[in-house]
């Protein structure tokens, strides 16, 4: 049974890991034959989202304890992850992502990964494991790699940028999955594109297919 790491920023699409990408993509790696772990960031979220009016709430939440809403509870400190104990990482979308997991949200061009998740990145592609991101999450790759082929689905702001960092931006449609096959990376652009549940579960489903074979799912 091969083993995925979930690494979750947080809850919520605004300010944390948007939620049906992550539940959805635990099911498809439960429904591959796979298991799972998540994981978050032990720190303090960028900022706090009301997300019934879609605007700052005023609040401190903690990346982590937020995670574990996602979780029934039980999510683990990035610190701890050690890429002995798992076969893929991947990383579930949602603007979290973007402002908790790396600081693209809000630094743009200048932006940096949480010190945690570059570690983790690193040790996977070091031992030559697959690495998958969903949604706005390919930002954090682009960070840490050149010459990668990513997508973020059809996003100007976010191909320019993984253009920028000396990557190949690839657009893509709904459920498709772009491969990096030299350095092992999976990319699908999920709630980037107008999207439904249906299209959501798709796109989850076929990489978590393809991290574990290589190739998406007929």
């Amino acid at each position: 049974m091969k083993k995925f790491a979930v690494v979750l920023a947080g809850c919520g699409v605004f300010d944390g890991a948007e939620i049906t990408e992550s539940v959805l993509t635990l099911l498809a790696i439960e429904k591959a034959g796979g298991s799972f772990q998540c994981f978050a960031p032990d720190t303090e979220q960028y900022q706090v989202i009301d997300h019934l009016h879609k605007k700052p709430a005023g609040e401190k939440r903690n990346v982590l304890t937020e995670a574990a809403r996602i979780t029934r509870g039980e999510a683990r400190p990035l610190s701890a992850f050690m890429a002995s104990d798992f076969d893929a990482l991947i990383f579930p979308g949602g603007f979290g992502a973007a402002k908790n997991l790396c600081s693209w949200a809000y630094e743009g061009d200048a932006a940096k990964v949480n010190p945690d998740v570059e570690k983790a990145v690193r040790s996977m592609h070091e031992a030559g494991k697959p690495i998958g991101a969903m949604c706005i999450a390919p930002v954090i790759l682009a960070i840490l790699f050149k010459g990668a082929k990513l997508t973020t689905g059809q996003d100007p702001a976010s191909g320019d940028f993984i253009e920028k960092k000396g990557n190949h931006y690839v657009q893509s449609e709904h459920a498709q999955v772009v491969i990096d096959p030299v350095h092992k990376l999976f990319t699908t652009p999920c709630y980037m594109l107008d999207a439904n549940i249906t299209q959501i579960a798709e796109g989850t489903q076929n990489i978590v297919n393809a991290m574990l074979n290589g190739e998406v799912a007929k």
